[in-house]
């Protein structure tokens, strides 16, 4: 089986939210169908899917505002891990970034998903000496 990694299409939604739900990556707070929508106003060449024999197995979500790239909505089908399907994925969108001139790449990973952390430490990722946080500015969601 082999691996096609392409960017994302719009009749792709229904399985990638189905995959996000698979792998633990959605939160009531944040809608997927929005996510997405939002996603493709920005860099939508940078939100990828890992394809195999026509079925969507990974995502990745990516941006670069030109100080800094992100990654979110990374998974990888819990069926299909420990394939290097994650590793490839990962490869391709830091290839994407560093293309595009992008020195640093940030992500943010619940500290209870120690397996997650040790798959991005087998990458290379580092721990940054720097405190997350966030503020919810969208007044329809509390």
């Amino acid at each position: 089986m082999e691996l096609l990694i392409r960017p994302f299409r719009i009749e792709d939604e229904p399985r990638v939210i189905e995959l996000w739900q698979q792998c633990d990556l959605t939160r009531p707070w944040n809608d997927p169908h929005k996510d997405i929508a939002a996603k493709m106003q920005v860099n939508p060449e940078l939100f990828l899917v890992g394809e195999m024999e026509g079925r969507i197995i990974a995502t990745c979500m990516a941006g670069y505002e030109g100080h800094r790239g992100w990654i979110s909505y990374f998974g990888v089908d819990p069926a299909m891990r420990r394939n290097g399907i994650g590793r490839r994925l990962i490869e391709e969108v830091e290839q994407l970034l560093k293309s595009r001139g992008c020195p640093k790449i940030n992500l943010q990973i619940r500290t209870s998903n120690t397996a997650v952390i040790k798959f991005y430490e087998t990458l290379g990722y580092k721990l940054d000496d720097v405190v997350s946080m966030g503020k919810r500015i969208d007044t329809a969601q509390k």
